[in-house]
């Protein structure tokens, strides 16, 4: 006799996995599958450490972006304002740094992003301003001022104009990890190890080397020091008692209130927190082009804010989907684009086609369908294109952004209270 087991049943028979373990084999998968297209597609540049350093450059404004978000929702303001709030840090960035050099250009940025930061929250804080209208705001105001600082600061000096500053005093300056990637030990050039594996085009080890080679080398401090901010932001969030009551206060602040919390000077510190941040991802804008230029931030606040939603307001998250969107990004910054973009549906369709396997053991029929067509079509796409038009390759890191939220969106938990005005002795 037979007996048909049930979807739950079904989906029993596969071992549970820790959500740790899950990040390993998923991990593990990625790589995998863009070794496979790299293999078949004949192109290195797919995992390269070229391709990775580019990446983290691109990626780290965003993940900046995603942070200031992420300690403002969790606070309980919604802000919508991150984009201005970059902008502010550029200006002030190229401002501080031709005057006084690259280290005060960054605190320059903070400040910047600081003072949109506390407008925003007095708007929404003390005066229960609508917390997106604020954000608006601050978005149309920020290029304003920065025009118009511009014009007063920059025009007439060699190399300025209103729509770009002079150059920077001097660079900020580089690290690279010494025996892992050849960095100088006290003027020592040591071995590169992860470099010699890397050239070696093994089956996912040289991949991997790619990729941790990328991270190591030719690092401005700038981005070691955003490297830094991520681990810190975590562990202040999460493990101390400050986190606690921010998190607090973007949960449920008459809860909070009641236990002697002050809401309103947390919500304020989680703003002044969260401008500082995305000030700083304006300043690492200004010292990638050593310049302020007008337009620079090109939307990166707003990458930063999808980045906080596909990262379900968590700094993991977060640093994943600034991962994913900067190498979209990056890859529009190497040599021949088009036929990365190329080997990357090779990847994709490689992946799809495990989704549809995984959908196939899970009993998850319409994963299963929709993966399949799409992992199809993304060969053929792969079988009989050249290279993709130039059009799709600038426009492919925005259509990841929004395919990457749409598949996450039913699996969301926004902080209960963020973007909602509270009143002292109010119950929510």
């Amino acid at each position: 006799m037979t007996t048909t087991l049930s979807p739950p049943e079904h989906r029993a028979l596969l071992p549970k996995v820790s959500y740790s373990n899950k990040v390993v084999i998923v991990s593990v998968l990625a790589i995998a599958v863009m070794s496979t297209a790299r293999l078949i597609a004949d192109n290195d540049n797919l995992t390269s450490s070229g391709t990775f350093g580019v990446a983290l450059r691109a990626g780290v404004p965003i993940a900046l972006a995603g942070f200031a978000g992420l300690f403002a929702e969790r606070s309980g303001t919604v802000n919508i304002g991150l984009e201005g709030m970059m902008i502010m840090g550029t200006i002030m960035a190229g401002w501080w740094g031709w005057y006084y050099g690259p280290w005060m250009a960054l605190v320059g940025a903070v400040l910047g992003g600081i003072s949109m930061g506390l407008l925003h929250a007095m708007a929404t804080v003390t005066f229960g301003v609508n917390h997106v209208v604020s954000g608006i705001a601050i978005n149309l105001l920020a290029p304003g001022i920065a025009r118009f600082m511009a014009n007063n600061l920059f025009t007439g000096q060699p190399g300025g104009s209103v729509t770009n500053s002079p150059g920077n005093k001097r660079p900020i300056g580089e690290f690279t990890m010494p025996f892992l990637s050849g960095g100088d030990l006290f003027g020592w050039q040591t071995p590169d190890i992860l470099g010699w594996i890397e050239e070696k085009g093994w089956f996912v080890l040289s991949d991997i080397a790619g990729v941790l080679k990328g991270l190591t080398t030719g690092l401005s401090w700038d981005i070691v020091l955003s490297l830094v901010i991520f681990a810190l932001s975590g562990y202040v969030l999460w493990h101390t008692p400050f986190g606690l009551r921010l998190r607090s206060a973007g949960e449920r602040p008459s809860a909070a209130d009641s236990l002697g919390v002050n809401v309103y000077r947390i919500r304020y510190a989680g703003m002044v927190i969260s401008g500082a941040l995305a000030g700083f991802g304006g300043g690492v804008l200004e010292l990638f082009t050593n310049r302020y230029q007008e337009n620079s931030v090109a939307g990166r606040g707003f990458l930063g804010l999808a980045t906080l939603i596909f990262g379900n307001w968590r700094p993991a998250g977060i640093v994943a989907g600034a991962g994913l969107f900067g190498y979209f990004q990056g890859i529009t910054l190497r040599t021949n684009p088009n036929v990365l973009v190329l080997a990357l549906i090779l990847a994709f369709a490689i992946a799809l086609a495990l989704v549809a396997v995984w959908a196939a053991l899970t009993d998850r029929r319409a994963i299963l369908i929709a993966s399949a067509i799409f992992s199809v079509l993304a060969f053929v796409v792969y079988s009989f294109s050249d290279k993709p038009s130039n059009q799709f390759v600038y426009i492919s890191p925005y259509l990841v952004t929004l395919i990457a939220v749409s598949i996450t969106s039913n699996h969301l938990r926004p902080p209960a209270a963020a973007g909602i005005p509270w009143r002292k002795g109010q119950q929510l």
